[in-house]
């Protein structure tokens, strides 16, 4: 059996952890510069704000109705989730981080209730994040088990293993909440009359393949019982390491438009490091706002290579700015900016050049301490000064509440 691990509006219970005031309120989490709706509580669900929702198209209702508000902040959510996944792994030995707030996990030694049950009360326990746990035979019954853990039960767990139990599950389940299907897809199954998961199920697998992908008939056949995923227990290399932003503000300076691009380079740098990997390309681009067709639209895109693989932050952005010389006008104001890693390789993997100019072994280390530094005392405490200092053009993030777990000044206090 497989047991998928989702952690309940995870962002939103994120905030929750640290501010027991915030309990049975509702709550919403905005996207970069505060822009749209990216989650939610129950709460909030329950008021009829949706997904992507402007936050400035219900600001009457957030008013009306004391909707707690908060800008998002990926640090406290990303070491939360480190901490779930981490509490998780204790109990469970074969596991697959499937995302921030997902995981699959091995119960093919014992499917037992009051082990999923233990499991639920110790992450809560220790992490303050509520978790639902489905089980099946497959990942993609798993995913439905999981889906109706969080809806229809009251202790967040729901067991697939009876066939009898699946059809009638699968019949009342839409086929817009499969796992893999999005709305495109959901709109053509639906507009040949496949409305839920059984009659998806009960399609023919030819007309299925002609008409989709070979993932479409993997999905059929994990809903029928039959493995077509394992669990990944190794994390795959990235090939390409992304890093891109809207501006809080347009940026029209190059000055300005170096601060951005290096930060996001030294980003894509510290990324290379902790997945012990180096690139041997870099790109740049940056672009005019599209949303205002009034003035030029510039939207250019460069790459560079770089002679020996590598994850320095200083020879990154270098190249970085390097390249955004290369593409910059002055007579064109921007909105974004974006740095693209790519065609990695095992750092340890990397051929030397009997001519290289930089001492490799030395700024291996110089890396090293700045990361420790770094993640003893909180993000770019030590950063390199062609990031800048006052950043202006940084994203927009009015309601952004304490990095409680990653920063010294952010713990929290108890006054006796």
């Amino acid at each position: 059996m497989i047991g998928l691990a989702d952690c309940n509006n995870f962002y939103a219970s994120c905030e929750r952890a640290f501010n027991p005031k915030l309990r049975n309120k509702p709550i919403v989490v905005l996207s970069n510069n505060d822009g749209c709706v990216i989650a939610r509580s129950n709460e909030a669900k329950a008021l009829g704000i949706k997904m992507g929702e402007p936050a400035f198209k219900i600001k009457s209702l957030i008013d009306k109705n004391k909707v707690n508000v908060f800008s998002t902040n990926f640090a406290l959510y990303g070491d939360m989730s480190d901490r779930v996944m981490s509490v998780i792994r204790e109990e469970v030995e074969v596991m697959e981080v499937y995302s921030i707030d997902e995981a699959f996990l091995d119960f093919s030694d014992l499917v037992d209730l009051d082990r999923a049950l233990a499991i639920i009360k110790k992450v809560k326990q220790w992490t303050g994040i509520p978790i639902s746990i489905g089980l099946a035979s497959t990942k993609s019954l798993a995913k439905v088990a999981n889906h109706i853990a969080k809806k229809h039960t009251k202790k967040g767990i729901f067991i697939l293993d009876d066939e009898d139990l699946i059809k009638r599950a699968l019949n009342v389940f839409p086929v817009e909440d499969l796992w893999g299907v999005g709305r495109k897809y959901a709109k053509r199954l639906k507009q040949s009359g496949i409305r839920t998961a059984l009659e998806f199920i009960s399609t023919d697998e030819g007309w299925i393949r002609r008409n989709f992908s070979v993932n479409a008939v993997r999905l059929q056949k994990e809903l029928k019982g039959e493995k077509c995923y394992d669990l990944e227990l190794t994390t795959q290399r990235k090939n390409n390491i992304c890093t891109a932003r809207s501006f809080g503000k347009e940026v029209k300076s190059c000055k300005k438009l170096s601060e951005a691009v290096s930060t996001f380079a030294n980003t894509c740098a510290t990324k290379l490091r902790k997945e012990k990997s180096c690139c041997s390309k870099i790109s740049v681009f940056i672009t005019t706002n599209p949303f205002k067709p009034n003035m030029k639209q510039y939207h250019p895109y460069i790459t560079l290579n770089f002679e020996i693989p590598t994850n320095d932050s200083m020879e990154i952005v270098n190249m970085a700015n390097k390249a955004l010389e290369y593409i910059y006008r002055d007579d064109c104001v921007y909105k974004k900016a974006g740095v693209i890693v790519g065609n990695t390789t095992p750092q340890d993997e990397v051929q030397m050049s009997l001519f290289d100019t930089i001492n490799r072994d030395k700024q291996k280390k110089l890396m090293y301490s700045v990361d420790k530094i770094n993640m003893l005392m909180g993000r770019d405490k030590i950063r390199l000064a062609a990031q800048g200092f006052v950043r202006k053009w940084k994203l927009r993030q009015e309601k952004l509440s304490p990095c409680y777990t990653t920063r010294f000044g952010d713990v929290l206090t108890i006054k006796i």
